[in-house]
């Protein structure tokens, strides 16, 4: 059988790179991302944006170095200009704020490269019920395939009898 497809957004590199938290909320979903990769990530066939990958290349050098390591294990979808009119098309349905652009792109590769997953920790512009009642919407009005978008959590199964294989 064909394992289903995840687009992995930036956020879920991030905490699986970064440095434990001291925030108790961050350092609940960094541990359900590594918990999700170290044992669900093999059911799925992953792919990342060359979005994602410029990225990734932020910020401190160590932690770049360990996204990469993550990142160098995913298949690579190019960006073309099809994505770039989607996500501007998402961009003004649903009304969002110029600063969510990269969430928009982020979005449109998942659409346009057909996965059946967004995996992502945004949940201002991704991961929220208010943005998935309207890519409904969306998708109804275009029929354009809008992916499931979770987050690690929501992946992970609740006992052996519901695993993905």
């Amino acid at each position: 059988m064909k394992k289903p497809s995840i687009y992995i957004e930036t956020t879920i590199l991030s905490y699986l790179a970064a440095r434990p938290s001291r925030d108790i909320i961050i350092q609940a979903h960094q541990q359900i991302t590594w918990d999700w990769w170290e044992f669900q990530r093999h059911n799925y066939a992953l792919y990342i944006s060359e979005m994602v990958i410029q990225e990734i290349m932020e910020g401190d050098v160590e932690a770049v170095k360990k996204r990469q390591t993550f990142a160098n294990e995913i298949s690579i979808l190019s960006i073309t200009d099809k994505v770039k009119d989607l996500a501007s098309k998402l961009m003004k349905f649903l009304a969002l704020p110029q600063r969510a652009e990269p969430d928009a792109l982020h979005l449109a590769f998942a659409m346009q490269y057909d996965m059946d997953f967004l995996l992502t920790w945004n949940c201002a512009h991704l991961a929220n019920g208010l943005i998935i009642s309207r890519l409904k919407e969306f998708e109804i009005k275009t029929s354009q395939n809008i992916p499931v978008i979770v987050t690690p959590e929501e992946l992970i199964p609740g006992g052996e009898d519901d695993a993905v294989d």
